[in-house]
């Protein structure tokens, strides 16, 4: 029989302390445990009623029957300290990956559910993709877009699933223009567009490699006020006309997105790379502040799960 009393100690603890924080915001999908005691390796994130458990890949190894026992009461200690049945603990093992994994589909199709987060709703899948269609780092991120937006033409670069556009249209943005290469995620975009009562009309989704329509975009002469961009570390996907390395590419990316920011314009340039560094010729061309302090948020241990900067021309 496993032992799996700290593990819910744990949890219970930190739920004590964050649920009522993020109910008292309107916020439904939180991190509530991230490795906190080493004999756990897991992240556990709330999305509603719902628990998404990812397990990390430490390298242990444990006979399959042994194994299978452990991970099942880590389950069941996770699901009471979370006062949720065991079925909606969904399981994921989170080795390290590169290239497209973050999109890949797993063997489980699972159910759409819609979380809350400071007046807006999104779709969620904990089942279907390794990643769940809203990355929770970034929550103080798009608030802050969303605080910032009114009145602004709004661009959303490797979007995903568009949370960002999402904010930046309910906080007042004229227009907006939401770019990714997938057609899946797009379409999620658009249904979280739907769901917060989005007029598509004048809030475009655009299926574009980033590098082709920043090419374009600069040619047609378009203009934008304010930008966000997150690109994997990595992609070798077929339909990018080369491989996306963001330490080798950040440069090329974020002097394209500058070429079609608005004199007082700002963008947000971030990145989960762990290695990553900015280059140093950026920061001579442009003003620019790290403000990843402020965009990871208080629910998360480590506050280096991504790196956020602040760009704006210099005057």
């Amino acid at each position: 029989m496993h032992d799996c009393s700290a593990f819910a100690n744990r949890i219970s603890k930190n739920r004590k302390h964050l649920r009522k924080i993020m109910q008292r915001a309107g916020v439904e999908a939180y991190r509530l445990y991230d490795r906190d005691v080493p004999q756990f390796p897991f992240a556990l994130d709330v999305y509603g009623d719902h628990v998404h458990l990812q397990e990390y890949d430490t390298g242990w190894v444990m006979l399959p029957e042994e194994y299978e026992t452990w991970l099942q009461a880590c389950v069941t200690a996770a699901a009471s300290a979370c006062e949720v049945p065991p079925d909606c603990v969904h399981v994921k093992k989170r080795a390290r990956q590169r290239g497209e994994a973050q999109y890949e589909k797993q063997a489980v199709v699972g159910e759409d559910l819609i979380v809350s987060e400071y007046g807006r709703r999104f779709w969620v899948n904990l089942d279907k993709y390794l990643d769940t269609g809203l990355f929770l780092d970034h929550r103080n991120t798009r608030r802050l877009v969303g605080e910032s937006a009114a009145g602004k033409r709004f661009l959303n670069l490797f979007a995903y699933t568009g949370s960002f556009s999402v904010y930046a249209v309910t906080g007042g943005a004229v227009y907006s223009e939401t770019v990714d290469l997938s057609n899946t995620y797009l379409e999620w975009a658009r249904r979280n567009f739907a769901l917060n009562g989005i007029d598509e009309r004048a809030h475009r989704t655009v299926r574009a490699d980033v590098f082709a329509y920043l090419a374009e975009a600069r040619q047609t002469g378009k203009e934008f006020d304010l930008i966000v961009m997150d690109p994997p570390s990595f992609s070798n996907s077929k339909k990018m006309s080369d491989i996306l390395d963001v330490q080798r590419d950040h440069v090329r990316l974020i002097d394209g997105a500058m070429a079609l920011l608005a004199a007082d314009g700002v963008l947000y340039f971030s990145n989960n790379l762990r290695s990553f560094t900015l280059d140093d010729s950026l920061r001579k061309k442009y003003a620019v502040s790290d403000v990843s302090h402020q965009s990871v948020p208080e629910d998360f241990r480590n506050k280096k799960i991504h790196q956020c900067w602040k760009t704006k021309h210099r005057r």
